[in-house]
């Protein structure tokens, strides 16, 4: 098989907007369109739901506001569809999605993937031992979900069967391209370098918009966020792809926002595991190939491991949090002292009423520079907004707390108004807890026309092989004096969380430039700088494909998801507040005629 394959990520989360998966189908030329709905917490969500009503745990959007309006353009243009929007209950997606295909007079045969709910085993798992995979913590007692990311093998099978549509659970979310890939080229179980190619297309175009402009460092280069396009994947069938999207459509497709994206929540660049392939994208290359298109290639892969990821969620207590502002002089000790009154006011009342104290609290002072610990440079602000969180076994002892907020507004600091949401209700704190499972444990399958059809674990099919050695990048000689600039001089940067760990990917703007970055920003120095943050170790990776480092901040976002009580639970603010980091380069840098002579007069990117 060859050609071109083009596949379109209409969806990077569960609530992107139905205007991407339309844009692609009306002007993308696309041969696949993929959808990605499902964060690691999203499962728990759909778990709950489904427990309340069974006809429910799945991403119905992708019925009702995608499916539904765009079936007969989809049939007539015979574009396949591939998703993971089945969540906890993919059968009860393929029926919604069967009665708007019979609404709408089209003939599309829809499959489904099974095998990635391993719920039935947690006992077993429980009595074995198995511990959460980071922090080495014993399996709670009740779970909420647990699943297994499966590979795109399954997904594959689905399309040599004749599938129009595939719906999956929890699979990685690279798989839905990856599938499409296999199926077209005939791409094999050993063909480890093209599995990885075919991941890392579909980790570029996962997050939709992320990849062609959004939530670039360097904003101001972006136009038409009121439109922005959503990407494409041009895919030949040795490994290389051109990223693009829609003529005509907002955004900017450039090595800059493909590098930002491939750095996301990203390891080891080395060893990336997945399902299918262990892969190695540190020696990757980009070329900008004309204007919003940009060649993707030197991926590397070797075999994979004999175990899947598991993510399972259980319930541990509950959380509440409200937020107000605080106006006038010295507004940021006022919301301090606030904070401290409120909590101090709850948690007498709470044990009077015979509850433990607060399990967690966590107070932020948004406008202060809360976020940037020592680094914070606000000085004495006038108008912040306070946020106070904090978590308990019991949700009665948080209606305490609720209740005890809103004397604050007669009984102490001038100037506090704009309580946002009325009395908080508690709700609950759901925690992912990670591990490994053999391969053996998911039967992967898929249904189509009523049959079901075994799929067979992809297993190490070679011995393991040693890690490649990455480029090493030499220690500059600090032979002339040295001046500090902020790393947003010489770098741009994406952040993002895998748990508890938050990531951040730093990418020189010029090759030059790294060696300096790598010298100051050791693992130590961004610790230090994360100290307000990081509980664990700070990992630094090398990646030399893309001048670039990558680092893991262990225990550095407060529990993380939706179990963080903090206002940034996922690490997304993390690379904004590293470009402010100090990085030493020569002074003749920044002399008249420098290579960063007026960086610091070009406006803040």
């Amino acid at each position: 098989m060859g050609g071109t394959v083009r596949i379109g990520c209409g969806a990077g989360f569960w609530g992107d907007s139905p205007e991407g998966p339309a844009q692609l189908v009306r002007a993308g030329g696309i041969d696949y369109l993929v959808m990605d709905y499902l964060a690691e917490i999203t499962m728990s969500i759909l778990a709950r739901m489904k427990a309340r009503r069974p006809e429910l745990g799945y991403a119905a959007d992708f019925v009702t506001m995608v499916m539904k309006p765009l079936a007969r353009e989809i049939a007539g243009k015979k574009i396949r569809v591939v998703t993971n929007a089945g969540g906890v209950n993919p059968d009860a997606c393929r029926d919604a999605l069967l009665a708007v295909f019979r609404e709408a007079g089209v003939d599309l045969k829809v499959a489904v993937v099974h095998g990635d709910d391993l719920s039935a085993q947690a006992d077993r798992y429980r009595a074995e031992g198995v511990a959460e995979m980071f922090s080495g913590a014993p399996m709670p007692e009740r779970l909420a979900s647990v699943n297994a990311y499966l590979g795109a093998f399954p997904i594959a099978a689905a399309l040599d069967a004749g599938a129009d549509v595939v719906i999956t659970g929890r699979v990685v979310d690279s798989a839905v391209v990856l599938g499409p890939l296999i199926h077209e080229f005939g791409w094999r179980a050993t063909d480890h370098d093209l599995l990885s190619a075919g991941s890392l297309a579909g980790h570029v175009v996962e997050c939709g918009t992320q990849a062609t402009g959004g939530i670039f460092t360097d904003w101001r280069d972006v136009s038409g966020w009121d439109d922005m396009g959503f990407p494409i994947a041009e895919c030949a069938a040795d490994g290389s792809f051109v990223v693009t999207k829609p003529e005509g459509t907002g955004g900017l497709v450039s090595t800059a926002t493909v590098a930002e994206q491939i750095v996301y929540e990203v390891g080891n660049p080395a060893r990336y595991i997945l399902p299918d392939v262990i892969a190695d994208w540190s020696a990757v290359r980009l070329e900008q190939a004309g204007p919003d298109r940009v060649r993707v290639s030197g991926a590397r892969g070797t075999a994979p491991t004999d175990s899947y990821k598991v993510s399972a969620t259980y319930a541990d207590g509950y959380r509440a949090g409200v937020t107000m502002m605080i106006a006038g002089r010295d507004a940021v000790a006022k919301a301090r002292a606030t904070a401290d009154a409120i909590l101090r006011r709850a948690g007498r009342l709470m044990q009077a009423a015979g509850f433990e104290n607060f399990e967690d609290t966590s107070v932020e002072v948004l406008g202060s520079e809360t976020n940037y610990g020592a680094q914070s440079r606000a000085g004495e602000a006038r108008e912040v907004v306070l946020k106070i969180s904090v978590r308990h076994s019991s949700k009665d002892a948080l209606q305490i707390f609720a209740r005890e907020i809103y004397p604050a507004a007669t009984a102490m600091a001038q100037g506090i108004t704009g309580f946002a949401g009325g009395r908080p209700e508690p709700q609950p704190v759901v925690r992912l807890f990670s591990f490994l499972a053999p391969k053996a444990d998911a039967d992967a399958s898929f249904e189509l026309d009523g049959e079901v059809h075994a799929v067979a674990p992809h297993l190490p099919n070679a011995a393991p092989e040693p890690e490649a050695a990455t480029a090493v990048i030499e220690t500059p000689a600090a032979d002339e004096p040295l001046v500090e600039v902020p790393l947003i001089a010489v770098a741009h940067g994406r952040s993002g969380d895998k748990g508890d760990i938050g990531n951040i990917g730093v990418l020189a703007r010029k090759a030059e430039y790294l060696p300096w970055i790598r010298r100051s920003a050791t693992s130590e120095a961004v610790g230090r700088y994360f100290a307000h943050f990081v509980k664990g170790r700070v990992e630094r990776f090398d990646w030399p494909g893309l001048n670039g480092l990558n680092f893991m901040l262990h225990g550095g976002l407060g529990g993380g998801g939706i179990a963080s009580l903090r206002h940034d639970p996922q690490g997304k603010a993390l690379a904004q507040i590293m470009m402010d980091f100090p990085v030493e380069v020569p002074a003749s840098w920044v002399a008249k005629g420098g290579a960063l002579d007026g960086w610091d007069k070009e406006p803040a990117a």
